[in-house]
């Protein structure tokens, strides 16, 4: 058999290679800030839900917003052609699914046991390896300078150092029991091998040309069916709590909030993840740490029963964290390194038959179709999805937890600001594409 000759491989001018990595870096921090907010909700579980009940409730809420933003922003028509056009990746959102459906809900399980503010930064040591997968399966940093090697390699180093050391501080200085502690960090820990892993697929799918919005749409039934296979498993099947939400019918609002809060977040990160590749968009989303730090703390008074000595290690090992997360965002890609990353959509483009000048432009953020138009139900899906936050927001009630609520405030309007900023950024530069 004849091998084919192998195509002209696309050069990115400078000043795109520029552009993308700055809206890249943009979604990231955007990502870091709703993301670090989405698991505020979950503080909810100390009024004696089950772990699980709050994870299907939030992925219920995740459920419902996950089908309102594609369809307000790209219409169901152009998703639907989409998933159509790269049929076999279909089972890879799925899978990216249901790898965050059991990640998530032992992130519930780690903020019972050892608190917000400790069990962020253990869980995204997900940098580590998403790093991995990205340079192992997708060629990512093959060809990259020196100094962008390095500053990948110090910032892992840095993330690292940072987990041990926040580890080590919720064991020997926090207000949980050593046992306790003990298994929020495995869950913790659990969660990030996970979210690290559940990357593969979003990269994959990025660099065959699909775009994010339709990915995440699939990506909404890998996670539902997971954890709600998890809850009837796990949680005693019918008689879960989950399914006997009168009960705390007042509250479903908030995990709905929470569900609909991550999914602007992952959304953000996806788009990260679609510019700047894994190795570096994961650890800039991971910011998030640094917000999940703050609503714990700051919001809902986490550390306010801890000694000065605990205080400072905690707040050190975050400070580090964010630094190497830092170090490997601005590692900005080379023309070598673009090299390799066309050299792995030549691969997948011949895998799976693809237009390779058409893979190229959507990864450009160049394959956006003004022509598209709604039809009548995606409007009915938008209506349908307020609605029921509309119901379930009239049956709410203000948990009963302590807060603050001037950093309450002051949280909130950071949220919006880096909507407003991004979400304008995303539609002029590439039109959500």
């Amino acid at each position: 058999m004849k091998t084919p000759l192998p195509r002209q491989v696309e050069k990115v001018p400078p000043a795109d290679t520029y552009a993308l990595h700055r809206l890249g870096v943009s979604c990231g921090i955007a990502a870091g800030v709703w993301l670090g907010a989405a698991e505020a909700p979950t503080k909810l579980v100390n009024i004696g839900l089950s772990p699980f009940a709050v994870s299907l409730w939030m992925v219920a809420g995740v459920f419902t917003a996950r089908w309102t933003f594609p369809t307000l922003l790209k219409g169901t028509s152009y998703v639907v052609r989409d998933l159509g056009e790269k049929k076999h990746l279909i089972v890879w959102a799925l899978l990216a699914g249901a790898l965050w459906a059991v990640a998530n809900t032992l992130t519930v399980f780690a903020i019972r046991d050892v608190g917000l503010a400790i069990a962020f930064p253990l869980w995204n040591a997900n940098s580590l390896f998403g790093l991995l997968w990205g340079r192992v399966l997708f060629r990512e940093l093959q060809g990259a300078s020196r100094g962008g090697i390095a500053k990948v390699a110090l910032g892992a180093v840095a993330i690292v150092a940072a987990a041990i050391l926040l580890g080590f501080s919720t064991v020997h200085g926090g207000s949980h029991s050593t046992s306790h502690a003990a298994r929020g960090i495995a869950a913790a820990i659990g969660a990030s091998a996970l979210w690290g892993t559940m990357y593969v697929p979003y990269r994959k799918a990025y660099i065959s040309g699909m775009n994010p919005l339709s990915f995440v749409t699939a990506f909404t039934f890998g996670e539902f069916g997971s954890v709600l296979a998890l809850v009837w498993w796990l949680d005693g099947g019918a008689h879960s709590s989950a399914f006997h939400f009168a009960q705390f019918r007042s509250v479903l609002f908030w995990l709905f909030l929470g569900g609909f809060v991550w999914v602007i977040g992952d959304l953000f990160q996806q788009f990260t993840a679609k510019y700047i590749g894994i190795g570096r968009g994961i650890p800039l989303s991971n910011t998030n740490q640094l917000w999940g730090l703050a609503w714990g703390a700051l919001v809902f008074g986490e550390l306010a029963g801890t000694d000065l000595a605990h205080k400072l290690m905690v707040l050190g090992g975050s400070v580090i964290m964010i630094l190497g997360a830092l170090a490997i965002s601005t590692a900005v890609a080379g023309e070598r390194e673009h090299h390799s990353r066309n050299l792995a959509i030549e691969r997948e483009c011949d895998r799976y038959s693809l237009d390779y000048r058409a893979v190229i432009a959507a990864q450009a953020g160049n394959e956006f179709d003004p022509s598209e138009r709604r039809r009548w139900w995606d409007y009915a899906i938008v209506a349908a999805a307020v609605a029921v936050f509309l119901w379930l927001g009239l049956q709410a009630r203000v948990p009963e937890i302590a807060m603050n609520h001037v950093w309450l405030l002051v949280l909130v309007v950071i949220l919006v600001v880096s909507l407003l900023y991004c979400g304008l950024r995303l539609r002029r530069q590439t039109g959500f594409s």
